[in-house]
């Protein structure tokens, strides 16, 4: 049965269900009003692959990918979720499309001052910008975080030229403390996107 919750803060109605996959943990799908946070399907791969070779998404990003690169991540990210029950989830449009993009719930992969931390991250493709869905699906997924996962604090980071994802860390609720500002340890020294900023949010109580 689906469990509903109101998660801190943030006043959005969050629908989890459990299904099974192949064996592993049950992996919890996230409704909202309009979208679905979800485990993976094989009929995701290619616009996962086609988002990721999109230079306007990938803007803030080293590079695009290539189609072996966003397999295997896929592939990575799937399996997570099947084991962990969290993770990469695809968002998809409820009576639209299958796949706009991916909500992300992830410990920080790397080492810095504020780690060990837990993020949340979001992707979506070119033609779904502008609709509110990575604010309302990251809502979701932080209700997720706090509640069910039981995390006192989430973050989120970016390049400090990416505006746009910035905004929606603000809409979320998180705030920057400009000390916590860094240099991305996976990109090098000297190139515009080192400089990174985080936000944070807490759970309420």
């Amino acid at each position: 049965m689906p469990t509903g919750f109101l998660g801190p803060k943030l006043n959005s109605l969050v629908i989890i269900r459990r299904t099974g996959s192949h064996g592993f943990r049950a992996i919890p799908t996230i409704e909202t009003s309009r979208l679905l946070l979800r485990g993976w399907r094989d009929s995701d791969i290619a616009p996962w692959v086609a988002m990721n070779a999109d230079s306007r998404v990938m803007e803030f990003f080293l590079r695009t990918y290539d189609r072996a690169t966003a397999e295997s991540f896929a592939a990575l990210a799937r399996a997570d979720l099947e084991r962990d029950g969290f993770g990469w989830w695809v968002v998809e449009e409820k009576n639209g499309s299958p796949f706009v993009g991916v909500i992300s719930l992830q410990a920080v992969p790397f080492e810095a001052a504020f780690t060990p931390a837990n993020e949340i991250g979001w992707r979506f493709v070119f033609d779904k910008w502008g609709h509110g869905y990575a604010t309302e699906g990251a809502k979701a997924a932080l209700d997720f975080g706090f509640s069910q996962l039981a995390w006192r604090e989430v973050i989120a980071m970016t390049s400090l030229l990416n505006v746009r994802s910035q905004l929606v860390m603000e809409r979320l609720g998180m705030a920057r403390n400009p000390d916590d500002d860094f240099d991305h340890p996976r990109i090098p020294e000297g190139h515009r996107l080192r400089r990174h900023v985080v936000y944070r949010i807490r759970r309420s109580s």
